[in-house]
């Protein structure tokens, strides 16, 4: 698949369980899509997630749930391609075909700190490096689930011995298992979820029931 336009010359890609999507994802895509001047940023919900030892939400869940976090952007593509691939998704392999779909383009993997700092135990991480530029969000050193939503505490980047730039926008301390964890404490009313999660994606939550037994 090729897109066709010799103007789409910065690509993003913005991988992830998406379990659910939650507003640090979306102030992370917007963020993106402004500061590197993207043409296209590719949202990939994770397909056989091989780093995660809990079970992901079923597939259709998880991509309406992105459709309704994210669809309202301009130049932003729900890709299923994970999903879809047989196997382990590993994202050497996304990189790879989005270079070929956008022939010259300036491919950029869009992630936060916790994902740079465990960059290098990921599969073929130096190929990673030799497809994409690491664009970086760094995110609050607590994100626990008691954890303020609003805090100043950033983890501490100077030690990676790895190419990236900065995305510059506001701390997020909130986590996919920050929202689980905060939805198995009690039922939580839609405008509770509110907080946490788009307006949609907590209607979608509350209507599906998901996440009731969190893990």
């Amino acid at each position: 698949m090729k897109h066709g336009n010799a103007s789409l010359q910065r690509v993003g890609m913005f991988g992830g369980a998406f379990d659910p999507p939650h507003w640090a994802h979306r102030a992370l895509a917007e963020t993106a899509l402004k500061q590197l001047r993207l043409d296209a940023l590719h949202i990939l919900p994770t397909g056989h997630a091989w780093h995660k030892t809990r079970v992901l939400s079923p597939a259709a869940d998880r991509v309406a749930m992105c459709h309704l976090a994210f669809d309202d952007l301009a130049r932003v593509k729900i890709d299923e391609r994970e999903i879809h691939r047989e196997g382990p998704s590993y994202t050497a392999d996304t990189l790879r075909e989005l270079a070929r779909e956008y022939p010259g383009a300036q491919l950029f993997l869009v992630l936060g700190a916790d994902q740079l700092l465990a960059f290098r135990t990921w599969v073929r991480w130096q190929e990673v490096l030799d497809l994409a530029t690491l664009a970086v969000a760094n995110r609050a050193t607590n994100i626990g689930a008691d954890a303020p939503l609003d805090q100043a505490v950033e983890t501490d980047l100077s030690r990676v011995d790895l190419p990236f730039e900065r995305l510059d926008m506001p701390l997020k301390n909130i986590s996919a298992t920050d929202v689980r964890a905060r939805l198995g404490q009690a039922a939580q009313s839609t405008a509770a979820l509110e907080v946490l999660v788009p307006e949609a994606v907590a209607g979608y939550i509350s209507t599906h029931h998901l996440y009731q037994n969190p893990s």
